[in-house]
């Protein structure tokens, strides 16, 4: 997926800080939150996003650590969708 498409998801479907389901050419899907840290622009710009997985959300929104992200290339998404959580 290009990044105007990942972004209009996220804008449309109003996702901040809300769980996603993102699914991958080459791997299971996950659940996660896309993540808006300083660095968002620039990684945007290159297709890359910050994303929490959901299994560590509580302690993310605790800490808002960046070291419980992960980056994950825009290419290898092949669907975004929302959750039930």
């Amino acid at each position: 997926m290009t990044a105007e498409i990942i972004e209009k998801f996220l804008d449309k479907n109003e996702a901040e800080g809300k769980p996603v389901q993102i699914h991958f050419k080459e791997r299971s899907s996950i659940a996660g939150i896309f993540v808006k840290g300083k660095d968002y622009n620039e990684l945007k710009s290159k297709n890359f996003w910050r994303i929490v997985n959901n299994n560590v959300a509580g302690q993310w929104a605790q800490t808002k650590d960046i070291n419980l992200t992960r980056l994950f290339n825009g290419l290898s998404f092949t669907k975004l969708s929302k959750t039930d959580n």
